[in-house]
C-alpha cells in the first residue's frame, strides 16, 4: 500500500500493517487477533495492540466482541452490495472531473503505475497486483488533489478486499488491469462520457463475479455427503 510516514506512531504502524496483510489477502476474514502475539509480534505494548485495534475497528476492518476479543472483519451480503454502491457514487464522478483537469504529467504517473500492474500480473504477483489494482483507485482521486476523497476510497477497498476474500472472487487480475488501460486512455483523451462506461463496467464486472448469492441448504442437504 502506502509507503510508510517515518512520523507514524507506534498504533498507525500496527494498524497499517494489519490492515497491509487484509488488502494483500493475507489475512482472512474471521481471523482471531489475539492482542497478546500481536504485542509480542510487534515488541510493543498490549494497550497499543488495543488502540491499534479500536483504529481498525472504526474503519470496519476488525471486529471488537467481547467473548471472541478481536477478529478481522465478516461483510455481510448486504455491506458488500452497498460498499459497492458507494464506490460508484464516489469514483464516478472522480474520473469525470479528472477528465476535465488532468495533465500530460500526470497521465504519465498513471502510466507508470499501470506498467507496475502489468508486470506484477505477469509475473502473478498476488499480492503485489491485488495492491497496484487496489491502489490505482486511490491515486485517481490523489491526482485529482482531494486526500479527503483519496482516504475514503482507502477505506472503500480495503473493505472490498474483506468481501472479495469472503466471496472468492472469480474476476480476472489481467482482466481488471486491462479495464484500467482502457480508463487511462479514456483520461488521456479527455473523454469523460467513456470514462464513465468504462468505469461503471469495471465496478460492475468485479462486482457481478463475487459469489454473493450463495445458495441456501437444509440442514440434512448440507450434512450428507
Amino acid at each position: 500500500m502506502r509507503d510508510q510516514d517515518t512520523a507514524q506512531t507506534p498504533t498507525d504502524r500496527i494498524a497499517a500493517a494489519i490492515t497491509e496483510a487484509i488488502v494483500e489477502r493475507r489475512l482472512a476474514p474471521g481471523t482471531k487477533l489475539a492482542e497478546q502475539k500481536l504485542a509480542d509480534l510487534f515488541q510493543v505494548s498490549r494497550t497499543l495492540v488495543r488502540q491499534a485495534l479500536n483504529q481498525l475497528s472504526r474503519d470496519h476492518l476488525v471486529t471488537l466482541t467481547p467473548a471472541r476479543g478481536a477478529c478481522v472483519a465478516e461483510p455481510s451480503v448486504a455491506e458488500a452490495e452497498q460498499v459497492f454502491a458507494v464506490r460508484r457514487m464516489l469514483e464516478i464522478g472522480l474520473v469525470e472531473q479528472l477528465c476535465h483537469r488532468i495533465s500530460a504529467a500526470q497521465i504519465r504517473q498513471l502510466r507508470q503505475h499501470l506498467k507496475q500492474e502489468r508486470a506484477a500480473v505477469k509475473r502473478r504477483d498476488v499480492s503485489g497486483r491485488t495492491r497496484l489494482l487496489a491502489d490505482f483507485h486511490v491515486l485517481l482521486a490523489q491526482l485529482l488533489g482531494n486526500e479527503v476523497l483519496a482516504q475514503m476510497l482507502q477505506e472503500l477497498l480495503s473493505r472490498c478486499s474483506l468481501i472479495a476474500l469472503m466471496y472468492q472472487s472469480s474476476h480476472s487480475a489481467a482482466e481488471s488491469q486491462a479495464e484500467h488501460e482502457a480508463l487511462v486512455d479514456a483520461l488521456e483523451a479527455r473523454d469523460a462520457r467513456a470514462a464513465r462506461r468504462i468505469l461503471e463496467a469495471h465496478l460492475t464486472h468485479v462486482q457481478t463475479h463475487l459469489q454473493l448469492q450463495q445458495p441456501r441448504l437444509d440442514l440434512q442437504t448440507a450434512l450428507q455427503r
